[in-house]
């Protein structure tokens, strides 16, 4: 049936909270504009088809689904009892059938589904089309923070590598002389106490909306977050041969915690330790002139990033042309942590022929 159809059923039937998922597939209309409206109908009618299948596989008999010729949204209203004698599916019902539906979609008509759900209530207002603009942010976010999640477990690897790298030192055959026993049992120690909170908080930044803005009272000291990045920088750069130049930072205060500073911080030279030159330098300056913000800049000699490459590496499971190992994950948290916090990442070519990243962090406090 078509949406206006679906809408006025909704509403006789009366009731509330009904869970509406909506599946949007951006091919349709990238299509019509690229290749004209046959070519996006014959699209449109494999998708048809493939979203008939997956309703019929993953909906019941009493759920309702819609689609307008020419629209790249499918709908599905779930209307029918659950098999509990609830009146809606829960949460984790209505995922299940969502993913479930734009796999199917996915796999059988060979096209990329955006995809989220809401709870429509047929008396509203603002109609269905506003739910189902909705559920699309609300499945987004959703994407976003899984996403964000995976990439923070990931990085949980970088403080015990840290500790595991300092350990292995202390217990290699070769003796370490007292003041550098001190230091390395030091920064082990500090990393493992930010492993632990970053675990503490692993819960907590899952159920996270991270398009809303951040909280007022996120505070992190820039010192801090540049010494202990520094330090756990330290053993890459040492095998590496890589002079790290690092200029002393003022105690301010930034519009991030500490520690996912010092995670952005980690990230960014530890990128340039890694991409630079062997034998070579990085050096992070950082620049407090304006009242708003203060400026990282971190400069490597290696062979640079491409202009076509810059915007890229940003991306989750994204890495550049240079091919060192890596995930793909370290620049996309970075920039997904700074611009929640309102600030940024830019890269550009660095006066010694490498990259050049510049970190806009706001300060806190600053309207």
């Amino acid at each position: 049936m078509r949406a206006a159809e679906l809408e006025r059923r909704l509403a006789r039937a009366g009731g509330s909270g009904v869970p509406l998922l909506a599946f949007r597939l951006p091919a349709l209309e990238q299509t019509a504009w690229r290749s004209g409206l046959r070519a996006a109908r014959a699209v449109e009618r494999r998708a048809i088809v493939a979203f008939t299948t997956a309703a019929r596989g993953v909906l019941r008999a009493a759920d309702l689904t819609a689609h307008d010729r020419g629209s790249d949204v499918f709908l599905a209203v779930l209307v029918a009892p659950t098999r509990s004698g609830g009146a809606a599916p829960a949460p984790l019902d209505i995922r299940s059938a969502l993913a479930r539906i734009a796999a199917t979609v996915e796999s059988r008509a060979r096209l990329d589904v955006d995809a989220g759900w809401t709870r429509y209530e047929p008396q509203a207002a603002s109609g269905i089309a506003a739910a189902v603009e909705r559920a699309l942010v609300h499945g987004a976010q959703e994407r976003e923070r899984y996403a964000f999640f995976s990439a923070l477990g990931h990085e949980l690897r970088t403080p015990l590598a840290s500790i595991r790298g300092y350990l292995e030192t202390l217990l290699a055959a070769e003796p370490v002389d007292e003041p550098a026993r001190r230091r390395f049992v030091q920064i082990a120690h500090a990393e493992a106490l930010r492993l632990g909170r970053l675990l503490d908080g692993m819960f907590e930044i899952s159920l996270l909306d991270l398009s809303a803005a951040p909280a007022a009272f996120a505070c992190g000291r820039l010192d801090i977050a540049l010494g202990a990045a520094a330090d756990a920088c330290a053993a890459a750069a040492a095998r590496a041969g890589t002079r790290l130049e690092l200029t002393p930072g003022a105690p301010l205060e930034i519009a991030l915690d500490t520690d996912r500073l010092t995670l952005v911080l980690i990230n960014v030279i530890a990128n340039a330790v890694k991409h630079g030159r062997a034998g070579g330098r990085v050096s992070v300056a950082v620049d407090a002139t304006t009242a708003r913000s203060v400026t990282v800049t971190v400069d490597d000699d290696g062979p640079g990033i491409a202009p076509a490459q810059r915007e890229r590496i940003f991306a989750l499971g994204q890495r550049g042309p240079t091919a060192a190992p890596g995930s793909g994950i370290g620049l996309a948290l970075v920039r997904l942590l700074l611009e929640r916090a309102g600030g940024r990442v830019e890269v550009q070519l660095s006066p010694w022929g490498g990259a050049r990243f510049t970190l806009t962090l706001p300060r806190a406090g600053a309207s």
